[in-house]
């Protein structure tokens, strides 16, 4: 078996419609329809790896109660809100590596770009399909990692 470790291609997911049970307040998710869209979903893990590095870090010491001792503590600054929107808007813009079979209300096809996904992670049912698809991609690797752990 060859395996590309630099490739990230994401995995293509149908799209399926949720609801929030007014009841017990838990997502209900639908199967989804035969001629449903798809949206190619990748890792979040790279891209957040690569912000960290960039970010600057901060360092302060701080007292240690049970020791009385003063530690060095290091930290990631916060970004500032504007800063905060776009990196943000970045992940968004990774994670959804494509879409097709999309339409607005018109019948037209809704066209890949970042401004478009930015526009339906604004949709909540779309948000929460974005969110399960992470989670699913999460909950493979976990496996993978545990099935390799079993073999090996």
């Amino acid at each position: 078996m060859i395996i590309d470790f630099d490739a990230n291609d994401g995995e293509w997911f149908p799209f399926f419609m949720s609801r929030i049970n007014a009841k017990t307040g838990d997502i209900e998710y639908d199967e989804p329809l035969p001629d449903a869209g798809r949206v190619c979903i990748r890792s979040l893990t790279p891209f957040l790896e690569q912000r960290q590095t960039s970010r600057k870090k901060k360092a302060e010491f701080v007292l240690n109660p049970k020791t009385r001792s003063m530690e060095r503590v290091e930290y990631i600054e916060e970004l500032p809100a504007d800063q905060a929107k776009a990196e943000r808007d970045d992940a968004w813009d990774y994670i959804i590596k494509d879409f097709d079979n999309f339409f607005d209300a018109k019948g037209e096809p809704i066209p890949c770009n970042r401004e478009n996904k930015l526009r339906l992670m604004t949709l909540p049912v779309f948000d929460r399909f974005v969110a399960r698809c992470i989670q699913l991609l999460s909950e493979q690797v976990v496996k993978t990692a545990e099935e390799e752990r079993k073999n090996g």
